[in-house]
């Protein structure tokens, strides 16, 4: 670790250590090395793959088989959390945060011990069928999926089973992204890791938290819009830089 990285490191931990009310926003880019592809960048899915056709709500409705098939080539069921998603816990855990707002749907910060996670655009691991909103775990969906390219619904037998994830052209869940911006509003500092904070609405967490006075740490592989904004900015893999903060405020 470079000696301007390591002063950046030192930064960061004394940002967070006196925090009030420290919180974190989490993109794909933290999940990148749990080996879950980004959807933006250098290499990311919607570079292969027109999110417009496997993931827009309306192209669901009318074909819910492009999603389907998609999801049993490309979906990621073997993942774990790296790091980053413990370090987080372990700030948490240790009263340093107050919770994870994040765009990711993996699960993977409640699996590294996370207890307050508010998920602004839903979760990929459950299932709800649109014509009679029954709920199944995306295990069992993704079972029948490998038998039946669409899978119908077990219990009305419709076609239109969706994931409870934020596809383009919906909303985000309003009782989330309230939550989100009452943390965001009280926060003292915005720890931003792994998003490109390009997506919006959910980008525009960042910037409440901007325009209420809130210092932004920024740990980010690539460039973000807010980087000019940023008290620290620290570019790099998540998995080596938080990890690296935790210890250097005593809580590793």
């Amino acid at each position: 670790m470079s000696t301007l990285i390591e002063a950046a490191v030192g930064d960061a931990a004394a940002l967070l250590s006196r925090a009030r009310s420290a919180v974190a926003f989490t993109g794909a880019g933290i999940s990148q090395e749990s080996g879950i592809p980004v959807y933006r960048g250098e290499g990311g899915l919607w570079t292969k793959f027109d999110p417009y056709k496997v993931a827009h709500i309306d192209t669901f409705r009318a074909d819910p088989s492009q999603y389907w098939s998609y999801s049993r080539e490309h979906r990621r069921t073997d993942a774990r959390p790296n790091p980053a998603h413990e370090a987080l816990a372990a700030l948490e855990r240790h009263g340093k945060l107050s919770g994870v707002i994040t765009q990711n749907t993996d699960g993977l910060h409640q699996k590294a011990g996370s207890r307050r996670v508010i998920e602004l655009h839903g979760s990929s691991h459950a299932v709800v069928c649109l014509d009679c909103e029954t709920r199944f775990p995306r295990v069992d969906i993704d079972a029948l999926n490998r038998e039946h390219c669409p899978p119908n619904c077990p219990a009305c037998g419709g076609r239109f089973l969706k994931p409870t994830v934020v596809m383009f052209g919906e909303a985000l869940p309003g009782e989330a992204l309230l939550e989100a911006q009452a943390l965001a509003i009280a926060a003292d500092v915005l720890l931003i890791v792994g998003s490109s904070l390009q997506v919006y609405p959910a980008a525009g967490i960042p910037r409440l938290a901007r325009e209420n006075r809130a210092d932004l740490c920024i740990i980010n592989a690539e460039p973000t819009p807010f980087d000019s904004f940023a008290a620290v900015l620290l570019q790099g893999k998540a998995g080596e830089l938080l990890p690296a903060i935790v210890r250097a405020m005593g809580e590793g």
